[in-house]
């Protein structure tokens, strides 16, 4: 799962990147935003839940 996240939140980094110097793909920009909620969303509830299993 650790995985999982890691490449969401890489993948975000990435649209967020791209969506910002490219004008024409800006809905790249949301697409980013809506990955980095999801990574986060998915760590606090990993952190809060306490699941410590590799």
């Amino acid at each position: 799962m650790n995985i999982l996240v890691a490449i969401i939140a890489i993948a975000a980094v990435v649209l967020l990147i791209t969506g910002g110097v490219v004008p024409a793909l800006n809905f790249l920009i949301w697409v980013g935003v809506a990955l980095a909620v999801i990574a986060v969303i998915v760590f606090l509830v990993r952190y809060i839940g306490g699941n410590r299993t590799v």
